[in-house]
């Protein structure tokens, strides 16, 4: 018999990928913080994430600096 395992894991979550599309010269600190919690350092940059509320909240907070590729 196998456990079910319990609490919130990434189970079951996708991959985000997401594009640096915006530079982050003349932005403000907290713009330039969150590309970089983001994980991204370059133009044009993709990186792959997990699909959480919080990542999807970085990107929603930077749209003219970072856009959603895939799901």
């Amino acid at each position: 018999m196998a456990k079910e395992k319990k609490g919130g894991g990434a189970e079951g979550r996708g991959k985000l990928r997401i594009r640096m599309i915006g530079s982050v010269i003349g932005c403000p600190e907290k713009q330039r913080a969150t590309v970089r919690g983001l994980g991204l350092r370059r133009l044009h940059q993709v990186v792959e994430r997990e699909d959480t509320p919080a990542v999807r909240g970085m990107v929603k907070k930077v749209p003219h600096l970072a856009e959603i590729v895939e799901q």
